[in-house]
Formats: structure tokens, sequence, C-alpha cells
């Protein structure tokens, strides 16, 4: 799995942040922003969750 994410796009819901704590986290201006983008087995599950949920889509998955 690669997760790419798009900050530009990001409205701040925090979702992804909620979900996959390990891999998402928020910048000052409340953005998304990536810690992972190749994320372990452990936390796919979780990854997949925070796409779903993102309001704004800014968060794209491809799996490998």
């Amino acid at each position: 799995m690669r997760i790419t994410v798009d900050s530009d796009r990001c409205v701040g819901a925090g979702q992804c942040v909620l979900s996959a704590p390990d891999v998402f986290d928020q910048d000052e201006d409340g953005l998304v922003t990536l810690l992972t983008p190749a994320p372990g087995a452990a936390v796919r599950d979780a990854v997949r969750l925070a796409g779903g949920l993102c309001a704004s889509r800014a968060i794209t998955l491809a799996e490998d």
C-alpha cells in the first residue's frame, strides 16, 4: 500500500489522525501530514478507514 495526501484539498476534519495516528498527523494549520507513506500490514485496515472517512478526499490509497 502506498499513500499520498493532498494538503491543498484537506479541510482539517482530523478523522485520519483519529483513525490511524501512526500514519497521519496534522500540521499547525490543522492540515494532514503523512508520517508513513508505506505503512505495514498491521495498520492497513486503519489507513483504509481513514481514507474512507476523509471528508475532502485528500487521501489517496494505492494497493500493492
